[in-house]
């Protein structure tokens, strides 16, 4: 269950074109599982800012000088990040989580390719550590506009057996996107799983690379979607997608606490953005 901390910024550094902020938020570290989010309270109590802002979970660390800290990556892009930027260390800070549902670790060793895209890969570093000690082999693509913003390379590096690096306009490793290179790292490394995070285009592009891997035999993918959260814990509904449920049947399911890792086809690609009409319940 997640819980509600008044903790206090640890550090906040610049990453590339990204800021990381650690936390000292005890009890949200113990309880956190790869894939999950925190939920942060921007503006200050003086603020006039209502709603928390959803960040991935980069890195956790359960016990230390100051107890239990999570570390997260932003990019300024308004009001509320460009605040998250400007704090200190011992300012004070409200986060809630662990939100959300977490990555699905395979019962038994097997080829795992990571695929993340800009700064939406941070959850996958914590997933690789999590699939290393179940004996897994880990392969990562990892992809952005501009090797500036590329994020993790060096992380990446440390542990993959394999990294391939792609950016738009080809300033660091290849030029293209990931899904351009992903066929072929599938093939080379014979993977059994694909899990990514990143942008919905970016995630579209892997499920259909993924499921027409083997000459369309394909492999499951689990997709940690990027859509917009207003609250994190199921209450406002602005998050939702359509997904295939077990029977068959779609429906708009909440990304912040169905999601936001889904399998890759159990998503409605083609009715992103919209209540498909055979959806449960979309004509009440």
């Amino acid at each position: 269950m997640p819980i509600q901390v008044k903790g206090e910024v640890l550090n906040v550094k610049p990453i590339g074109d990204y800021f990381s902020m650690t936390v000292v938020a005890p009890g949200i570290a113990e309880r956190t599982k790869p894939g999950q989010f925190v939920a942060v309270a921007v503006g200050g109590e003086s603020g006039g800012m209502l709603l928390r802002r959803a960040f991935s979970i980069y890195s956790v660390r359960e016990t230390g000088v100051y107890g239990g800290t999570v570390e997260f990556i932003f990019s300024v892009a308004g009001r509320g990040t460009a605040w998250l930027a400007a704090q200190r260390p011992y300012d004070p800070i409200d986060i809630v989580g662990p939100l959300g549902r977490p990555f699905a670790l395979p019962r038994e060793p097997a080829n795992c390719v990571v695929v993340g895209g800009g700064y939406g890969a941070a959850p996958l570093f914590p997933l690789a550590d999590a699939l290393r000690t179940r004996g897994c082999r880990i392969d990562a693509v990892l992809g952005a506009s501009t090797g500036d913003k590329l994020f993790g390379a060096l992380d990446a590096k440390r542990m993959a057996a394999s990294v391939a690096f792609t950016t738009d306009d080809g300033s660091y490793g290849e030029k293209g996107r990931v899904s351009d290179v992903l066929p072929e790292v599938i093939a080379r490394v014979r993977a059994d799983v694909v899990y990514a995070c990143g942008p919905m285009a970016m995630l579209e592009a892997v499920q259909r690379v993924a499921s027409e891997a083997y000459d369309g035999a394909g492999i499951p993918t689990q997709l940690s979607v990027e859509e917009s959260m207003a609250c994190g814990i199921g209450v406002c509904m602005t998050c939702v997608l359509p997904i295939i449920g077990n029977d068959g049947q779609t429906r708009m399911a909440r990304s912040c606490v169905d999601g936001p890792v889904f399998g890759g086809d159990r998503i409605r690609w083609d009715a992103l953005g919209t209540v498909p009409d055979d959806a449960v319940g979309a004509h009440q």
